[in-house]
């Protein structure tokens, strides 16, 4: 990594750590798709593997909530990052490597069923210490599954 990167190159190797180097976020199949300082695409597909409700065939709640934190988190990351002043390598290791859930708030509006589910996430509030984010996840035809509130530690 060159010590001093653009922001479009750390998004990129941000993206390319995440998708590579997180077990239990590649045995779900959570891709980020897009990502900024203000916003944030997660997607996977449906498997059988992550079924709650074999009866309805439908998302298990902890993989609802797990998409959702995780949406939240990628667009807290890369929040803080737009906020430091230097952004060399070693900023912005130092920087997230104090992220982390201090709270979510999953609120689950309808069974999780489709083929491809997408969780979103924006920030609301962006601190020294703490930042909240506030998500949701569609499946592929539109609707709306659960929406979530997530309280990260940025500092």
């Amino acid at each position: 990594m060159p010590t001093n990167l653009h922001e479009e190159e750390t998004i990129k190797q941000l993206a390319n750590f995440w998708a590579n180097n997180l077990p239990f976020n590649n045995l779900i199949g959570l891709k980020v798709s897009k990502f900024d300082s203000k916003t944030s695409e997660i997607r996977f597909l449906w498997q059988d593997k992550l079924m709650g409700n074999p009866l309805q065939k439908t998302l298990h709640g902890g993989v609802t909530a797990s998409a959702l934190d995780f949406a939240g988190g990628v667009v807290v990351a890369a929040n803080m990052i737009e906020q430091l002043e230097h952004k060399t390598t070693e900023a912005i290791q130092k920087s997230l490597s104090c992220l982390g859930t201090i709270d979510l708030r999953t609120d689950y509006l309808r069974p999780g069923r489709g083929e491809e589910f997408i969780a979103t996430a924006h920030i609301i509030r962006s601190g020294n210490k703490v930042a909240v984010a506030r998500m949701e996840l569609h499946n592929e035809k539109g609707d709306h599954i659960a929406f979530g509130t997530g309280t990260y530690l940025v500092g």
